[in-house]
């Protein structure tokens, strides 16, 4: 298996690791508040990886690959916060759908800031996959468009950005400084910011406890770990198509754990979702397609 390979089966195993959590986390928010939890995640992660990460982070520091971290978390900590305010204000199928618009805004920016053009197996396979998802949770037209659609806008593009920052620093800065500085960036933002967004609360039950362990560790210590690492070898496209799966393995745990099934419909989107990603990975056209951190200018 060469690199490209590996790196891209890390990021399918991630959206593995984020879909199988789902359910843990939609129990675990009935008892605490969204931005609490996404603070008391991101802070355990920060720690653990500044156990493990720590002496190697301080012989990659420069102020500038620092500052890389933090625009990179930043962007991370803004797609989560964005989600938050909009799913108040919108419907979960339509939050879901355009939260995954963000896959089609990582070729469009990539195109426009880094001159990066696609395959056009990549741009049919991110067609296909936002078709998909869009089978899989919307229930007829978008309809009107309202502030809460708006903001979960912002928050698929945030999602495109850290993506495509991601994928220009990856070479360019050690993934173990650019993984600890981003989650720890998150997590400042995210103790800063909560009070102001939400009337924070939290019930100490196992469900919770349980669910902050496993996201904190697997979730994100060890998912944006992989990605930082990841994305050195694959393409920003690449990773926003094969993110897309994430719902195609939630639904395969909520069918699993709770018993909830998929209409016709949504099996048929599921179906485009996988059939846009093997598009891609077994008939790669096209001349172009190379990492991420090969195009554009050098440095940081």
């Amino acid at each position: 298996m060469n690199r490209r390979n590996a790196a891209e089966a890390a990021l399918a195993a991630n959206t593995i690791i984020w879909g199988a959590t789902f359910v843990l986390v939609k129990a675990a928010l009935q008892s605490v508040s969204p931005m609490l939890f996404l603070a008391l995640r991101f802070s355990l992660a920060s720690g653990v990886l500044l156990l493990l990460f720590g002496a190697r982070a301080r012989r990659q520091f420069t102020w500038k690959a620092a500052a890389a971290g933090v625009l990179v978390g930043t962007f991370l900590f803004a797609s989560y916060l964005f989600q938050t305010l909009g799913l108040r204000l919108t419907t979960a199928p339509k939050s879901a759908f355009i939260t995954g618009l963000g896959s089609v805004m990582v070729p469009l920016l990539g195109s426009l800031v880094y001159r990066i053009r696609p395959q056009v197996s990549e741009w049919i396979g991110v067609v296909l996959a936002t078709l998909g998802l869009a089978l899989m949770t919307l229930q007829g037209t978008l309809g009107s468009i309202g502030r809460g659609d708006l903001l979960t806008l912002c928050c698929a593009l945030a999602f495109a950005c850290h993506i495509l920052a991601l994928g220009r620093f990856a070479s360019r800065v050690g993934f173990e400084l650019l993984s600890l500085m981003q989650v720890t960036t998150a997590a400042a933002w995210a103790f800063v910011l909560y009070r102001g967004v939400e009337q924070p609360h939290m019930e100490w039950r196992p469900a919770v406890v349980y669910a902050i362990l496993v996201t904190g560790l697997f979730c994100t210590a060890l998912a944006f770990s992989v990605q930082a690492w990841a994305q050195r070898y694959t393409t920003a496209t690449r990773t926003a198509l094969l993110y897309l799966l994430e719902p195609v393995v939630a639904w395969v745990t909520s069918y699993a754990v709770a018993g909830e099934g998929l209409s016709g419909r949504g099996a048929a989107g599921a179906s485009l979702i996988l059939g846009g990603v093997l598009l891609v990975e077994l008939k790669p056209w096209g001349a172009h397609g190379h990492p991420q951190h090969n195009a554009g200018p050098q440095g940081i």
